[in-house]
């Protein structure tokens, strides 16, 4: 069953947050994730939000827990987590 990745951010050091964005997206790749929305434009209806908003697909929980917790995707994390405030989330489709 797929799985999304929900990512939310609010980019505090664009310098820094740039380096993670070089290695997340060949990361994604590799484990096979389809970026569906990557910091578009958001029109909130209801609730809040953060600035910028990506979607990622994955074939399954345990390809996206793979690719979250490789090597790659942690090399990229060491240049997000301390450049921006982020909510990142898995969920399954139906």
């Amino acid at each position: 069953m797929a799985v999304y990745a929900i990512v939310q951010v609010d980019v505090t050091d664009p310098e820094a947050y740039g380096e993670y964005a070089k290695l997340a997206g060949p990361a994604v790749e590799k484990y096979g994730g389809e970026f569906l929305a990557r910091g578009g434009e958001v029109e909130v209806m209801e609730g809040t939000t953060r600035a910028r908003c990506v979607i990622i697909r994955f074939k399954d929980m345990e390809t996206a827990k793979t690719f979250y917790n490789g090597p790659e995707y942690q090399e990229a994390l060491s240049h997000a987590l301390p450049a921006s405030i982020r909510d990142y989330k898995f969920i399954e489709g139906v």
